[in-house]
């Protein structure tokens, strides 16, 4: 499964999506995320979901991949829905007993929470798989620059999250070459009762600590040898431009959301 985890990895391509000023899909992303909440019925998430497939379709990534992104939250989001037709009240009952109250109320609530997950976690994986990390981090930092004002540390929050991000993917990786090397010397993962699968846990997470101890020691010797001293006074190697595509694409986004306004009246 670790193999599979996309978050924090960058698929590297050249369609319009990918094109976009960091800022501008990192603000869409956002901007998509709070108006999925607007979605109150069944026509303002077929917009929604022709909004994301269409921007799915337009970033030339596989399929798959978005499916992936799914998949390590699907019983976390199957287990919110049940909790949401078990216990929503709501006129129109189908069956009750003791607190378990299923109403129809509670069946459509549950779907359209479905529905709020799926999109929400497709909008965040196209973001990621086609933005690199360190663009991310440069649109958060130049996001962030009015908070300057207020002495707030926009640059070292930046960096952090650049390194948080870059590291994301080498860490999965690294984790499943242990992994390989366990199950080469006889453990097995996801066999017995719950205490047998935390213990055969422990031979993963000794090795990835230390190790990730190790690669954190290293990186703070190369920066300091490079004389890093924090933001003050440095230039930027990567400058972002706004372009006419970014206006073309907070267009898309005004017009998803009138369209969300309109049909949630």
């Amino acid at each position: 499964m670790l193999d599979k985890f996309i978050f924090g990895r960058y698929i590297k391509g050249d369609s319009w999506i990918h094109r976009l000023d960091p800022r501008t899909k990192l603000m869409a992303s956002f901007f998509y995320i709070a108006a999925v909440f607007l979605a109150n019925n069944m026509w303002t998430y077929v917009v929604g979901f022709v909004f994301v497939m269409l921007a799915v379709v337009a970033s030339k990534v596989p399929f798959q991949f978005f499916i992936n992104g799914v998949k390590p939250l699907i019983w976390l989001i199957l287990f919110t829905v049940i909790l949401q037709i078990l216990f929503t009240g709501g006129a129109d009952p189908i069956w009750q007993w003791g607190i378990i109250n299923i109403t129809r109320f509670g069946i459509i609530n549950g779907i359209f929470i479905f529905c709020r997950f799926i999109l929400i976690i497709f909008m965040s994986t196209l973001m990621t798989l086609t933005t690199p990390p360190l663009g991310i981090a440069d649109a958060i930092e130049s996001l962030l620059q009015p908070l300057k004002v207020i002495h707030f540390p926009v640059h070292e929050l930046a960096l952090m999250l650049s390194i948080a991000l870059r590291f994301v993917p080498t860490l999965m990786d690294e984790a499943q070459k242990i992994m390989n090397a366990q199950r080469a010397r006889g453990v097995e993962f996801g066999e017995g009762n719950l205490f047998q699968q935390m213990k055969a846990v422990v031979p993963i997470l000794v090795p990835l600590f230390v190790s990730s101890f190790e690669r954190a020691d290293d990186l703070a010797t190369a920066m300091e040898a490079r004389g890093y001293h924090g933001g003050e006074g440095r230039t930027k190697y990567r400058i972002l431009k706004w372009q006419s595509r970014d206006i073309v694409a907070g267009g898309c986004c005004l017009v998803l959301l009138v369209l969300l306004v309109v049909l949630r009246a």
